[in-house]
Formats: structure tokens, sequence, C-alpha cells
């Protein structure tokens, strides 16, 4: 089982790869847009790399919903879960 905890520490490395964001700067409760300026088409590419993560999409209207990194380790937590999957290290 897949602990919210690793998922938070993949997502740093993604958001760190993708965005270039200062893994200092992501904690659960930074806005998305705000704190780490993710945009609408970042956040594009983030759901494109949480479909690839997590083998399932998360809906249009499920993301929109998606405001802090905390919401986004839930909804990825919840699609592993699901699914069945474990993160690589």
């Amino acid at each position: 089982m897949q602990s919210k905890d690793q998922v938070f520490q993949q997502l740093v490395k993604i958001m760190q790869e993708l965005f270039e964001v200062d893994p200092s700067q992501v904690h659960l409760d930074a806005q998305l847009s705000d704190d780490l300026d993710i945009d609408s088409i970042d956040a594009v590419d983030m759901a494109a790399q949480l479909q690839e993560m997590t083998g399932s999409r998360i809906e249009p209207a499920a993301f929109k919903e998606i405001r802090t990194v905390q919401d986004l380790v839930d909804a990825t937590h919840a699609l592993l879960t699901e699914k069945g999957i474990e993160l690589n290290a």
C-alpha cells in the first residue's frame, strides 16, 4: 500500500522536473496556482503525468477541484489505492 507521504515525495519530484518548482516551496498547504505558479497549461501537463503514474485519468471535473498540494496528494493516492499500484521510489 502506497503511503500519502510517498505520493507527496513523488509529486514534489514531478513538480521540480516539469515546472522547475523549488522543492522547499512544496508543502501540503501550498496553493498550486498562487504559491507554486502552476497555471492551467501546467495543470494539463500535471494531469497527463498523473495519468501515466496511476494508469487512470482524473476526471476533468475532479481535477478542477484540486487547489492545493494536499488535494493533489489525496486524489493521486486514491487512484493508486483503487488500482493497487505501487510507486517506484
